[in-house]
Formats: C-alpha cells, sequence, structure tokens
C-alpha cells in the first residue's frame, strides 16, 4: 500500500468534514490506514523513504501524512473535541508524557508492540516509544581552536582557557543540563535537576554569551559565518554546516541525547492500526535506515545490530551505543513534571535581568 501526504492541516482542517481530506471510508476499510503527524521537511521526506513506505506495504495498509511544526495545540484541541483526526504523531516525548498525565495521549500495551517491549525501558514511556535520537552537543569553530579544542562543559565556561564568543540555546531544556555538567555533576547523575544550583551556573556564563540562539537554523549559521567560536548546537546542525565545508566540528562528550517519540491519540479513530504500525516503525531494519537518509539516531538500538549502518556511519550517529555512554540521557519525565514546568517558567525571568 501507499502512503499520502495532506499537506499542514493542522489546526485549519480541525473542524472540516472527514471526506473533505480524503479520509472518509467505509467502516471495513477504516481499519486499513492511519494518519501519521509530524515535522515535516526534510526529516519527514526522510522518514517517508526509510520507514513510512516500507511499513506501508508490509502492512498492506495506506499511511495519510500530515505535518506540522508543533503538534501539542492540535493534539489537546482534537482529543478535547472527542473526534480527533490524527492517529499517530512523531512528536518531542515531552508532549507524549504530558498528554499521557492529561488523558489527551493513549495507553500503551507493549504486548502488542513486541519491537518497543525489546526496546531499553529509558527509550520508551507507558504512553510512547523513542522514534530518532538527536543531541545538543558542544560544537565549535575548528579555525578558532584548531588543536586543542573545548571538550566539556567546564571548556565552554572556562573562558580564560578557552578565549571566544559563545552561543548557548534560549531555552532551558538541556541548557540546565549543560550547566550543571559544567558544575561538576555527572552525566548520569543530573536528575532530578539542581535548578538553584543550573541558574546559578548559568549566571556566571551569561555576560560572556553573544548570543543566544532561538531555532536550529539560526544555529548552524552562527557557526557557518563565524558569529561564534562555540556554542551549543543540535549535532545534525553541525554536520549540515560541516558537509557545505565549513570548519566547524562537534563533540559528543557531555552531549543530551534527546528524543522525538510516537504516540497514539486517545480515542484515535484507527487504534488497532496504529498500534500495528507503531510496532512496525521501530522495526529494527526501518530504524536502520533512517539515518541513511538523514542525521538522526535510529530510536531503536537493535538497528545498530543489523547490517544496514556500516560502522563508519554508525560513529557519526548520537545514539549509537558508544556515542550515548558518553551523553546524558534526557528526562522528559522530569521535565514534564510540576519542577520542570516550574523550571521553563523561570527561564523568561532569568532571560529578562
Amino acid at each position: 500500500m501507499t502512503t499520502k501526504r495532506h499537506s499542514g492541516f493542522g489546526y485549519a482542517l480541525l473542524g472540516a468534514s472527514l471526506g473533505a481530506i480524503g479520509l472518509a471510508g467505509t467502516a471495513a476499510n477504516a481499519a486499513e490506514q492511519i494518519t501519521f503527524v509530524s515535522q515535516g521537511g526534510a526529516y519527514q521526506q526522510a522518514q517517508t523513504v526509510a520507514i513510512l513506505d516500507p511499513s506501508a506495504k508490509k502492512l498492506g495498509i495506506t499511511i495519510n501524512q500530515d505535518s506540522i511544526p508543533d503538534a501539542w495545540p492540535a493534539i489537546k484541541t482534537q482529543v478535547g473535541s472527542g473526534k480527533p483526526i490524527w492517529d499517530v504523531v512523531d512528536t518531542p516525548t515531552g508532549y507524549c508524557l504530558r498528554g499521557g498525565e492529561q488523558g489527551l495521549i493513549e495507553k500503551l500495551d507493549f504486548s502488542k508492540i513486541p519491537n518497543a517491549a525489546a526496546m531499553p525501558e529509558a527509550y520508551r514511556s507507558p504512553y510512547s516509544v523513542s522514534y530518532e535520537f538527536y543531541s545538543s552537543v558542544l560544537a565549535y569553530s575548528q579555525k578558532t581552536f584548531p588543536k586543542d579544542a573545548p571538550n566539556s562543559w567546564v571548556d565552554f565556561w572556562d573562558v580564560k582557557k578557552f578565549p571566544g564568543r559563545r552561543a548557548l540555546r534560549n531555552h532551558p531544556i538541556a541548557t540546565l543540563e549543560a550547566a550543571l555538567m559544567a558544575d561538576g555533576v555527572a552525566p548520569d547523575k543530573l536528575y532530578p535537576l539542581d535548578v538553584d544550583r543550573a541558574f546559578k551556573k548559568l549566571e556566571e556564563i551569561k555576560p560572556n554569551i553573544t548570543v543566544w540562539w532561538t531555532s536550529g537554523a539560526q544555529s548552524a549559521q552562527l557557526l557557518n559565518d563565524g558569529e561564534v567560536d562555540m556554542e551549543m548546537a543540535w549535532n545534525g546542525r553541525v554536520s549540515a554546516v560541516a558537509k557545505e565545508g565549513a570548519r566547524v566540528a562537534f563533540t559528543y562528550n557531555q552531549g543530551i541525547l534527546q528524543s522525538t517519540s510516537l504516540c497514539i491519540l486517545k480515542g484515535a479513530p484507527n487504534i488497532e492500526t496504529a498500534v500495528k504500525f507503531l510496532n512496525e516503525a521501530v522495526d529494527p531494519v526501518h530504524q536502520a535506515n533512517l539515518p541513511l537518509n538523514i542525521d538522526y539516531g535510529p530510536g531503536n538500538p537493535k538497528a545498530f545490530e543489523t547490517n544496514v549502518i556500516k560502522p563508519e556511519r554508525a560513529a557519526q550517529l548520537p545514539s549509537e551505543p558508544a556515542n550515548a555512554a558518553k551523553q546524558a540521557l534526557m528526562s522528559y519525565a522530569w521535565w514534564s513534571s510540576p519542577a520542570g514546568e516550574a523550571a521553563e517558567k523561570r527561564w523568561a525571568s532569568f532571560m529578562q535581568k
């Protein structure tokens, strides 16, 4: 079967009839399709080739696709209406957890998702399964640091040993973790985050931050144009400008390993088929095909046990076991807790000082 793309119907079609968007059908064929939602762009194109098309073919279903930059508001609206039109959403893991706690996301039965059940417990939750990984890493200019480059957040905070212009993300997620590692906390001892300690450490480096970036594209541009000498950035963004010829690099040491996950909307119209798809989407071979098309790591570590990802390619990926071992695994459970929500609110006042 096939996948079909519907561009950006997130908010615009919440009130539209199903027939108007091509999703109507008989009760017989309703179980043979799902609507899958992701973030669009090159990322969704890559997963279409690597995961969605092969899954549709193997299961004999139609996968209708939609894309939206931030699915969370639409999830709340759709489920709140009592008639959700999406089935499976690829979204930041924290939204899956928050949605589960608020009754917006289905609880998963892992006996029906054996591929997910075989994944590490830290890579799944009662409401979600890790789908792909990326990392917030310390990136730097090789022009500025041709030999002794910064290799830890302690180095990033050391403005005397490593002078230069710096940038951090204008968001607490991953930034607080970096601050605590700069203050000597081990990557596997971060949670629960000591928020007071993290903000105190950030106050220390704040005068030396040239730019607080707000998008991955901006962070890449800062490095590419030589506006900063080192920064926190997403590994895929750094790899992209490096491939274009920029003399930049990054280290996975003390990176923050982050994920998007798959979850199913509460009351989704095609739940049984959605569960089958969820299992197929994290099949090791499908997962191994994703990094052949884009610079993200597979959510299922068994992908590295296939013969699909060659060793030289595996070494570049954030979720490759040796690279993952150097990093802190983001605790989305902490960030979706009241303490995490309070830390997010506190960030605004920190930036306004």
